[in-house]
Parts: C-alpha cells; sequence; structure tokens
C-alpha cells in the first residue's frame, strides 16, 4: 500500500483515527475506558464479608431424673397430719362399714356437722392412717378412734355409717367433721354445714372409763400467740406436757398432755384455761 501523502495523515490525526488496521476512534477509548471501570466496580466497591466460624451448639444434656423417694420417716416433733411421701391416691373407697344388723346405739348427740378435705387429703390422720377423703370416715373430738357412727341428717333424714379415724372439729358448736364422700351421702357438702345426729353404734374401748385425754387450743393465727400461750401453760402446769404445732390449715395449735393423760385433770385444765383468740377443747388421744 502506498504511504499517503502527509496532509492526508495530518488529517486523519485530527479527525481522531490512528493508523493501523481496524483503525479505533481515539474519542472512543475513553468511553470504552469508562465500561470497564464500571463493570470493576461492583466487585471493587463492597468489601468481601468476612467469614465466621460458629461453633455448633453444645449437646443438650437430659436433665438428671430423681429416682430416689424423699424420706419416708416423719421429723421428730412434728404434728400429725403431715404428708406423706407417696400417699397421693385418687382411687375412691365410697362403701360404708357394717355393723350387725341387731346393733342398737349405745350413745347420741345432735349438733353440727362439717365436713374437710385438702388439705387434709393424703395426710396422716389422728389414728395413724393416711386421710382418704373420698373413704366413709370422720373426725370426732370424745369419740375412741376406730367407733363406727351413723351420722342422720336432720332436715333431709339421709343418713351414713362411718368410721372415726381423725380428731376435730376444733371449733365451736361442731360435733362431727365428715370426709367428702360421707359429706355428699348425708347432704353436707353443698351447704358446708348441717343439723345431724350422731348416734354410737360400735366402740373398741369404753365411753366413759379410760382413754388418753389432752387438751387442745387454737387455732391462732400466728405462732407467736401460740408460744405466748404454751409458755404460760408450761409455767403454770409443770407436770402437764405442753406441744405448740402448725396445722396444713395454716393456723396454729396448742396441745397439752396432763399427768398420766387423765380425764379429770384434762378437764379441769380446759375448764381453767382462758385465751383471748380461739377456743379450748377437750380431746382424747386413742
Amino acid at each position: 500500500m502506498l504511504d499517503k501523502p502527509k496532509h492526508v495523515r495530518a488529517h486523519q490525526r485530527l479527525a481522531g483515527f490512528a493508523p493501523g488496521a481496524g483503525f479505533v476512534p481515539r474519542a472512543v477509548i475513553p468511553l470504552l475506558l469508562l465500561a470497564i471501570l464500571l463493570l470493576l466496580v461492583p466487585s471493587c466497591g463492597h468489601p468481601k464479608q468476612a467469614r465466621a466460624d460458629v461453633p455448633p451448639p453444645p449437646a443438650s444434656t437430659p436433665a438428671a431424673s430423681s429416682t430416689g423417694s424423699p424420706a419416708a420417716s416423719r421429723p421428730e416433733g412434728a404434728a400429725k397430719n403431715d404428708r406423706l411421701p407417696g400417699a397421693e391416691s385418687s382411687d375412691t373407697d365410697p362403701a360404708e362399714p357394717t355393723i350387725p344388723a341387731a346393733a342398737k346405739p349405745l350413745a347420741t348427740e345432735t349438733g353440727r356437722a362439717s365436713w374437710y378435705g385438702p388439705p387434709y387429703h393424703n395426710r396422716v390422720g389422728s389414728n395413724g392412717e393416711v386421710y382418704n377423703m373420698h373413704a366413709m370416715t370422720a373426725a370426732h373430738r370424745t369419740l375412741p378412734l376406730g367407733s363406727i357412727v351413723r351420722v342422720t341428717n336432720l332436715k333431709t333424714g339421709h343418713a351414713a355409717l362411718v368410721r372415726i379415724t381423725d380428731r376435730g372439729p376444733f371449733i365451736p358448736g361442731r360435733v362431727v367433721d365428715l370426709s367428702l364422700a360421707a359429706a355428699r351421702k348425708v347432704d353436707v357438702y353443698l351447704p358446708g354445714v348441717a343439723e345431724v345426729k350422731v348416734e354410737v353404734m360400735q366402740t373398741p374401748l369404753p365411753l366413759d372409763t379410760g382413754g388418753k385425754w389432752a387438751v387442745q387450743i387454737g387455732g391462732f393465727p400466728h405462732e407467736k400467740e401460740a408460744s405466748k400461750l404454751a409458755d404460760h401453760l408450761t409455767r403454770r402446769y409443770r407436770t402437764a406436757r405442753v406441744l405448740r404445732f402448725a396445722s396444713p390449715a395454716g393456723d396454729w395449735w396448742v396441745r397439752v398432755r396432763v399427768l398420766d393423760d387423765d380425764r379429770e385433770r384434762a378437764r379441769q385444765l380446759a375448764d381453767e384455761t382462758e385465751t383471748t383468740e380461739g377456743a379450748v377443747f377437750l380431746v382424747r388421744l386413742d
């Protein structure tokens, strides 16, 4: 190829063409460089995130299971009605105790009946058995434990036989505290309290002689009042054993066991004792 005249080459340089194959206009070169830079900006403008190696969570450890049961022995000095480990039971025992068909009442009294369930359910009663509010039992202050009595609602006429397993009720004017099952049969459950007749049908021990007797005083809302009275009675009756204890209901009681658990001594102490709170009750322990 013949060389172009000088004036032609000069004209081409002024027009922005470079000599050589494919003549690339010089004005296009900046545009190409700009496009290349734009392609590189996304990868250069944002720094890469640092990789964090997070360790996996530790393997869950199964909670230790307790296979041992609490000690079944009652702490020394604890009052009765403590809940026994493993005593939980929802079994019902609605059967009434049985008596001979020709049995005659040995004694009769009238008064108000109430009933008790929680928090006494599944706790040890005065006879050493676990109280089951679904069984046909009752509490009485002075009848020998194990006695069988017939309780009759004086308003509705409904009656049931129950076995005395516990002590109470410790509320003036009430003569018997029924289990939940018995209260339902005698129509005491819904009203809570009802006038009843209590007939003693059987008893394992004499009613009028013997027995182990004590005086129970309470309940006190606070331990301080119970302790004050217990200290006073301890100083006054030096031969008596005075115990204060908390009931499952949360109040406090004082029990005084006189010398030889004698009934007449206990009755005399009950007659001589006055308290600004609670009430005084003669109670049989056996």
